[in-house]
């Protein structure tokens, strides 16, 4: 099963997919027939990057009927979602920094990540498969305090956008079955969140033909598909780690 990955190798951003502790170098476009260069370089050597820049995330709100039950919410009739900005964005690896403006909990939440891999607006979703390029490990850090602290405005996009809020990777896998998967948060080396993707309300296909219908995807645009039950705060010094099997592990750092 591919695993692409994009990186930093001696000063220079090169993208291709893993072998084991090896990245096979590939040319072109990540998401448009790359071509394999017959080089490799070993995966240690390099500096894991976002594999794509989206132009946005599309972030999941009662997404998972485990989560809904537990908070008395109904079941939405359409996709509830926000978007994360740009600037939030971090790789594996990297460090999730606490908001120098911000002093109260922040929380992970494990997601799955649906990566865009062509343009397309109001798609089918029988043709929608054809629009995904594959999937990735997503933590929605969010400043939690934030969020309901205005009775008159749900502050989203304040509270998840923080820089290195926006956390995705280390690798996007292109052959898989979403509906097989499993959603891990380990929090110091314990486990927080175990849930499955067949609990989900709006499936990957059936996502990327709603959302699309309301804005146009880019490729290398990514879509969380919403968290379930085990979201927790997170103290600085801690270590967060996102695994789903068939795809791999998303490690962060969390700290001042």
């Amino acid at each position: 099963m591919p695993l692409w990955t994009r990186v930093i190798h001696e000063g220079r951003e090169c993208f291709g997919t893993v072998d084991g502790e090896t990245i096979r170098l590939h040319e072109g476009d990540m998401l448009a027939n790359p071509r394999p260069t017959g080089h490799s370089i070993p995966l240690g050597a390099a500096r894991l990057l976002t594999p794509t820049t989206p132009s946005k995330m599309v972030a999941l709100v009662d997404n998972y009927r485990a989560l809904l039950a537990k908070l008395n919410h109904a079941v939405p009739a359409e996709p509830l979602y926000f978007l994360k900005a740009n600037n939030s964005f971090l790789a594996g690896g990297e460090t999730i920094r606490v908001p120098k403006s911000y002093a109260g909990k922040v929380i992970y939440e494990g997601e799955l990540g649906i990566v865009i891999g062509r343009r397309c607006s109001a798609v089918l979703e029988a043709d929608a498969a054809s629009c995904i390029f594959g999937y990735t490990c997503i933590n929605d850090v969010t400043a939690i305090d934030i969020l309901g602290k205005d009775p008159g405005f749900a502050q989203w996009t304040r509270a998840k956008g923080f820089d290195t809020f926006g956390v995705f990777g280390p690798v996007i896998a292109t052959d898989v079955d979403p509906a097989t998967l499993v959603v891990k948060t380990i929090l110091n080396g314990q486990e927080r969140q175990n849930y499955p993707l067949t609990d989900i309300i709006f499936a990957p296909k059936r996502l990327v033909s709603l959302v699309s219908q309301d804005m146009t995807l880019e490729a290398g645009d990514v879509i969380a598909c919403g968290t379930s039950i085990g979201v927790g705060s997170m103290k600085p010094g801690s270590t967060v780690s996102i695994v789903i099997d068939g795809i791999g592990t998303l490690t962060n750092r969390f700290d001042s």
